[in-house]
């Protein structure tokens, strides 16, 4: 298994930026994909961007052309740099990771989640 664990969130202004870091430890080489999710009060998690251990991205419709993910692999790390923020952006952003291609994320592994609110 894999141990995640998400650092970089905050209180950003309408427009302005952040990045999100996840550090994973543990069984690395057995991580096909990993994505950042959120979920804001009242709505479903959702998948917002995704990076394969070939480096190819996807992301959601809502952040397309704003987020960027990215991943150190010296490092473990993977990255959401966040930019042009709006407000409907706030939520609890998780990272996680599959073993597989097609595999669930509800059956992958999960970091305990960090806030970002976009103030108006």
């Amino acid at each position: 298994q894999v141990q995640l664990v998400e650092s970089g969130g905050g209180l950003v202004q309408d427009g302005g930026s952040l990045r999100l870091s996840c550090a994973a430890s543990g069984s690395i080489f057995s991580i096909n994909t990993m994505g950042w999710h959120r979920q804001a009060p009242g709505k479903q998690r959702e998948l917002v961007a995704a990076i394969t251990s070939g480096g190819t991205t996807n992301y959601s419709d809502s952040v397309k052309g704003r987020f960027t993910i990215s991943r150190h692999n010296a490092k473990n790390t993977v990255y959401l740099q966040m930019n042009s923020l709006k407000p409907e952006d706030t939520a609890v952003y998780y990272c996680a990771a599959i073993y597989g291609v097609g595999h669930a994320w509800a059956l992958g592994s999960w970091g305990q989640g960090t806030q970002v609110t976009v103030s108006s």
